[in-house]
């Protein structure tokens, strides 16, 4: 099964695993349909920073095609890369957007993460799926009127990583990422 892309590459539906790459560069061209997209605007912004941690996410969406997300820690910031195909109607054929958000590690308040386990038969402990927040000190872009009993919620990054969507490696890398930006949070910056 595949999919259009950008440009008018077929895309699979089932992705190679990112996780073996140890470098940002390698995961990303393992893993993403427009590395060169995402590599050329993280690169823009990283100009040689130490990449501390990174984690990837993709999917295709029926209606929009090809979601794919970059985020990395620099150790002082989080750099967000996010490609996203044009619906059908709202642009030519084979358009994306490219988006960019530079988070600085400063503005995040808590870092959580919750991992579901499962014992196996013979008693081993197995971790199916792992759920990551970064809850930020800026507010969610929600219209006035959609807060909860009409008061504001703070911004949140969101990840998630299951054994069906991107397998144990992947689960391991999110959960890396997660510690590494735990790690960096709360402490001054050099």
């Amino acid at each position: 099964m595949s999919q259009p892309g950008f440009g008018g590459q077929d895309v699979p539906a089932v992705f190679p695993d990112w996780s073996p790459y140890p470098d940002l560069e390698s995961a990303a061209r393992a893993y993403l349909r427009d590395p060169d997209v995402a590599l050329e605007a993280l690169g823009g912004v990283l100009r040689g920073a130490s990449v501390l941690g990174f984690t990837l996410e993709r999917f295709v969406n029926e209606v929009n095609g090809v979601w794919q997300e970059v985020v990395v820690c620099d150790g002082s910031r989080l750099v967000l890369w996010h490609g996203e195909d044009v619906p059908p109607g709202e642009g030519p054929p084979g358009s994306m957007t490219s988006s960019l958000r530079v988070v600085p590690v400063s503005t995040v308040t808590e870092v959580g993460c919750r991992r579901r386990l499962t014992r196996t038969d013979d008693g081993r402990i197995r971790v199916d799926s792992i759920d990551v927040y970064l809850l930020l000190t800026s507010l969610d872009e929600a219209p006035p009127g959609d807060e909860i009993g009409g008061v504001p919620r703070h911004d949140a990054l969101r990840f998630g990583k299951t054994l069906d969507d991107g397998g144990a490696g992947q689960i391991a890398r999110l959960e890396e990422f997660a510690r590494t930006v735990a790690a960096v949070v709360g402490r001054p910056l050099l």
